[in-house]
């Protein structure tokens, strides 16, 4: 293929669902959807109303100009832009031409009345990044977010030695630790789904100039709030010619957050892969090495890692670089905007190769027991509180110079125990203890699982 991006080739049919929000052709549409709702809208209006009534009828005949954009319509605006060298002028002088040539032209003058370019373009690109979180992305990370769920489930019972530095620690289970992700990601998702973009509508420079010279009596800040509340989205009545972006940036953010928890998630799975505490389902006719046959390698948590990395990349920089504009104005964010799909796009990959990754993985019990088994010496942690709650001052010191870097199997363990002085009912809840059922709270922590 001769496409550039990887997302456009390899990986189109997996992202294809983002072209309805973030191609060219979705950019041009929703900007009509824009037009002609602000057209529909000023029909409305009190000082317009009497003499620019728009019947049902004629709504509806509008509406199917956005609703019936495809391909020819696309190339038709598009040979106007080669004309005007100006996208959101090509779409006004499109709309424009549909409206003479089906009998509406008493509307004409009205098409893009008092407004900016740049009205039409934030709010478009508000539009398509709310509708492509909402009815996209969230649906990959909800489905995501309930294979954690239910992984959580299956394993919150299954105890598991636990790594910290990289070295046995405790007992922790299996559950307990998909769980973190689980709950790190559900709340990220919670502040997404709450998010609403900012949009203006105020003219050239945010002040309704326009408007109030051709219609003084008139609240059309009013007017601003009611419009963009319709479609959807959020007022910004404070603006220079640009809506600042800061609700974008801000959303930018909280997809960065997410792709982190989830970038932490693959990394560790696939540690957890590689000890052999999960294995993947062997698909035939799969090929994990060009030479060593017998592997089956982690290739989907890999995949996303690296997409949900470059994606972040792409998300830090726009969110950073999109909330910045020269004094009221100036065109050099506008291909940035062109962009925050690509990242949107790395992120989607990512989100479904974990899925297919998680719905791979099963996990290994005779390994998790196995590990537990050979490290009796994380009980220490267990000794040395016992000892601190009788009140020996020397208790960690104590246990210390016994365990550190000393193997300790079971007998070394119960022999250690029976050698402390102690209450025999503390003496004998360490005796009955094993690293398998040095469990905490596992159980009430988890108690939604």
């Amino acid at each position: 293929m001769s496409t550039i991006s990887p997302l456009d080739g390899r990986y189109k049919k997996v992202v294809s669902e983002l072209d309805g929000f973030f191609s060219e052709q979705a950019l041009m549409k929703a900007r009509l959807e824009v037009e002609v709702k602000y057209l529909v809208s000023l029909s409305q209006h009190r000082a317009l109303k009497k003499d620019f009534n728009l019947r049902a009828v004629d709504q509806k005949a509008l509406w199917s100009l956005y609703e019936s954009f495809d391909q020819k319509e696309y190339n038709a605006v598009k040979r106007i832009e080669a004309k005007t060298k100006h996208d959101v002028n090509a779409v006004v002088e499109y709309l424009s031409q549909k409206l003479e040539k089906n009998g509406y032209s008493k509307w004409v003058p009205f098409v893009h009345f008092g407004l900016t370019s740049e009205d039409i373009n934030n709010t478009a690109y508000s539009l398509l990044f709310q509708r492509s979180v909402d009815q996209s992305l969230l649906k990959s990370l909800g489905e995501l977010s309930s294979l954690l769920s239910l992984l959580t489930s299956k394993t919150k019972d299954m105890p598991m030695l636990s790594l910290t530095h990289g070295q046995p620690a405790t007992t922790t289970s299996l559950g307990k630790e998909i769980a973190v992700f689980h709950a790190r990601l559900e709340r990220q998702l919670d502040y997404i789904k709450k998010h609403r973009l900012l949009a203006k509508f105020s003219g050239a420079t945010g002040t309704f100039a326009a408007h109030k010279i051709a219609f003084p009596k008139e609240s059309w800040v009013v007017f601003s709030e009611k419009f963009i509340r319709a479609l959807g989205l959020k007022n910004n009545p404070i603006t220079t010619q640009v809506e600042p972006n800061d609700s974008i940036a801000e959303l930018l953010h909280a997809f960065v957050r997410t792709n982190n928890i989830l970038t932490d998630m693959c990394v560790d799975i696939w540690l957890y892969i590689s000890r052999n505490i999960f294995t993947q389902t062997n698909k035939s006719g799969e090929v994990g090495s060009s030479t060593m046959p017998h592997k089956i390698n982690p290739i989907s948590f890999e995949n996303a890692e690296g997409n949900l990395e470059l994606s972040n990349a792409s998300f830090v920089f726009l969110a950073s670089r999109l909330s910045r504009s020269r004094l009221q104005r100036d065109l050099s964010g506008s291909t940035l905007f062109r962009n925050v799909g690509v990242a949107f796009g790395h992120s989607l990959l990512a989100y479904k190769n974990i899925v297919a990754g998680l719905k791979r993985i099963h996990p290994n019990t005779k390994q998790l027991s196995l590990e537990l088994e050979n490290q009796w010496s994380i009980l220490a942690e267990a000794i040395q509180t016992v000892l601190r709650k009788s009140g020996d001052k020397e208790a960690y010191n104590k246990i210390k110079k016994l365990t550190r870097g000393v193997p300790l199997d079971k007998d070394a363990y119960l022999s250690l125990v029976n050698k402390l002085d102690l209450p025999e009912k503390d003496k004998q809840a360490l005796l009955g203890l094993t690293p398998a059922t040095y469990f905490g709270e596992i159980k009430r922590i988890l108690k939604k699982y």
